[in-house]
């Protein structure tokens, strides 16, 4: 939460699900706990996907279309045999809501944003350097 202080206090709302209608539609997509985010009473991004995604996947990116450094740690794990599943979210004139959400949920200010084992390592170099010296594949193995 302390990273929604960084917005406008007066267009930032931050909700959280505490009941839900059986049988409602939003029923269908959300659960009790789950997090909203929302600026001028527009929803960004429950974030759920990307929880989901780092929950089913040892090794998960994400990142958006047109960015150089997505581009070059997908490739940088690839080339070191290391499966990894790819979330996109937009390029530079699209998705910025969906972007912005998740960076307040992760905390990262830049994409890409690399989690291994459901932790986030961080982004391009941080991920490049542990691919070199070996960390990387040894979070794997635990």
């Amino acid at each position: 939460m302390r990273n929604l202080e960084l917005l406008d206090g007066a267009h930032r709302q931050a909700l959280s699900v505490e009941r839900l209608v059986a049988g409602s539609p939003a029923a269908a997509v959300l659960r009790e706990g789950d997090l909203l985010l929302a600026i001028d009473g527009r929803p960004l991004n429950r974030v759920r996907d990307v929880e989901r995604a780092i929950d089913e996947s040892p090794v998960v990116v994400i990142g958006m279309a047109q960015n150089p450094h997505v581009r070059k740690v997908r490739k940088a794990l690839t080339s070191a045999g290391i499966e990894h599943r790819y979330l996109e979210f937009g390029s530079y004139v699209s998705e910025w809501r969906r972007r912005l959400a998740i960076k307040l949920w992760s905390g990262w200010p830049t994409f890409p944003q690399v989690f291994v084992n459901g932790s986030l390592i961080g982004g391009e170099d941080l991920t490049v350097a542990a691919i070199d010296s070996g960390k990387l594949k040894k979070m794997l193995e635990r």
